[in-house]
C-alpha cells in the first residue's frame, strides 16, 4: 500500500485510532493516502483539516464537481494515477452525468482542457492550475486578472489557488511514498461540508 510502514485500523491505538474512526468510510476501510500518515497521526490530522476545508467545505461558492475536476486535472499533470482514479470517481458522482465526465477527463489526459464539456470560465481556471501546476515561478498578476475577466470574484481565485496548491501537496505525498489505491474504495469523499469536523467518508 506504500514503501513506509504502515498501521492497519486493528492496530490503532490512542490518537491514530481517533482519526482513523473520523476518516472511515463503509467497512472500516482507510483510503491509503490517509493510513500513509499513521506513524505520525498529527500529520494526517493536518493533512485532513487541510482537504476538508479546501474541498468540502460550504463556504466555497465554486460546484464541488468543479473543485473535483481541478483536482484530476492537477494530479494527471503531476502524474498522480492515484488521485486521478479517487477524484475521477468522486467527480463522476457529483456530477451524476458520466458521459460529461467521460468527456472532461478524455479532455484532461489529451492535455486539451479547451475540449472539455465547460464553461469558458472553468476552462480558463483549468489554464491558471496548469501554470501554477506546472510553471510557478512564472506566476504573474496577469494570470489572476484573466481569471476576474472571465468572471471569478477574488474569493473564488483562491478557492481554485487553493484547489490547485492542495493537490500538489497530496500529489507528492502519495508519489513519494508509494502510495497504491489497493484496498482503497475510490470515489468516497466527506459528505458533510456543513461541519468542518466531520471527516466521515
Amino acid at each position: 500500500m506504500s514503501w513506509i510502514r504502515t498501521i492497519p485500523f486493528d492496530e490503532a491505538t490512542g490518537k491514530l485510532r481517533r482519526l482513523y474512526e473520523r476518516v472511515t468510510g463503509p467497512g472500516n476501510n482507510v483510503d491509503n493516502i490517509m493510513m500513509a500518515h499513521s506513524l505520525r497521526p498529527h500529520s494526517m490530522e493536518g493533512h485532513m483539516a487541510l482537504y476538508k476545508n479546501v474541498l468540502h467545505h460550504t463556504g466555497n461558492s465554486l460546484p464541488k464537481w468543479f473543485l473535483e475536476v481541478l483536482g484530476v486535472w492537477v494530479s494527471s499533470l503531476n502524474g498522480c494515477g492515484y488521485c486521478v482514479e479517487h477524484h475521477f470517481k468522486g467527480l463522476q458522482r457529483l456530477l451524476g452525468d458520466t458521459a460529461r465526465g467521460d468527456a472532461i477527463r478524455a479532455a484532461i489526459e489529451a492535455r486539451a482542457p479547451e475540449q472539455a464539456p465547460l464553461e469558458p470560465a472553468q476552462i480558463a481556471a483549468m489554464h491558471y492550475a496548469r501554470k501554477l501546476t506546472l510553471s510557478p515561478a512564472d506566476m504573474v498578476e496577469a494570470d489572476v486578472v484573466a481569471l476576474k475577466q472571465a468572471g471569478f470574484d477574488d474569493g473564488q481565485i483562491l478557492e481554485v489557488n487553493q484547489v490547485t496548491a492542495y493537490f500538489a501537496y497530496a500529489n507528492r505525498t502519495v508519489l513519494g511514498l508509494g502510495c497504491s489505491t489497493k484496498g482503497d474504495d475510490l470515489g468516497l469523499s466527506p459528505g458533510n461540508s456543513d461541519d468542518p469536523d466531520d471527516w466521515g467518508h
